[in-house]
């Protein structure tokens, strides 16, 4: 019960820091571009902001400025793919526990092998993480099945079992939470810059419409702003599809693990236990 009611409270807390972060990257995103990529230094003329500096990263930051007002919802983006990715390797790393995953596991089975469940309890009470406390609700069960006389075994390995799949249950929601906002980045992104890019483009073609000579200003203008959110929307879709795939590769590898303990603690159990 304390398990449930602690895992609720961070799902909360998950919750919580997400619907806070999100409006505070927004604005955050807003004030980069406004004041930091917007500054006169990075313009030649230090006021109509036409024109960046030649050199230095001020020639950067005022050429990203001129992206138009796309641009402030892309770095809000691109700062969200940012923090959310150092949220999820933080809670995944801890997820994994102190040491290796691994070498835990096997630390487990030579315990159990050896019959010596409350070494293997306080190998989980060491390692901490999800996996440590699925196999830690595992072995607490374990130790209840052998001092249970009114079942017969097969009724204890399945006790054993679903106690496994609860515990498994309670964890790996905490691992994906989140995740949903990364994956949404990366397609979000994509479509933000293809809007930035066509207005971009329908201002550079406004200028090649003007009667008598195109404005070559106005038509490198356009041009320039359609291929700044087109990188940056581009850029940050990558790294977010990234970064998904590595964080679902680490969970997929947490949760091979959990079955292979639980596994490993169900199978010790039924050749260890007759009746």
């Amino acid at each position: 019960m304390n398990q449930k009611v602690s895992k609720k409270e961070e799902s909360k807390a998950s919750g919580i820091f997400a619907s806070l972060a999100i409006p505070m990257l927004v604005g955050v995103g807003i004030l980069l571009w406004m004041f930091v990529l917007g500054n006169p230094s990075n313009f030649a003329d230090g006021a109509t902001r036409h024109h960046p500096v030649k050199d230095g990263i001020g020639s950067v930051l005022g050429l990203i400025y001129l992206g138009g007002f796309i641009v402030p919802i892309l770095l809000s983006l691109v700062l969200m793919s940012i923090t959310f990715s150092i949220e999820r390797f933080l809670t995944i790393a801890k997820a994994s526990g102190k040491k290796s995953a691994e070498s835990f596991v096997r630390k487990v089975k030579v315990n159990l092998a050896a019959g010596n469940v409350d070494e293997a309890i306080k190998e989980c009470d060491a390692q901490q993480g999800s996996v440590a406390n699925v196999i830690k609700a595992a072995l607490h069960k374990y130790k209840e099945m052998q001092g249970e006389s009114t079942m017969d075994r097969d009724q204890k390995v399945l006790a054993i079992q679903k106690e496994i799949e609860e515990a498994t249950s309670l964890e790996l929601p905490m691992l994906e939470k989140n995740l949903v906002i990364i994956a949404t980045m990366a397609s979000v992104s994509t479509l933000v810059a293809l809007l930035g890019t066509v207005l971009g483009m329908i201002k550079a073609f406004s200028a090649l419409g003007n009667a008598g000579a195109p404005d070559s200003t106005a038509l490198a203008t356009g041009i320039s702003e359609a291929l700044i959110n087109t990188a940056l929307g581009i850029g940050n879709s990558a790294v977010a599809i990234i970064m998904y795939n590595v964080f679902t590769t680490k969970i997929d590898k947490i949760t091979y693990t959990i079955d292979e303990a639980g596994f490993s603690i169900v199978q010790n159990f039924a050749s260890s236990h007759k009746r």
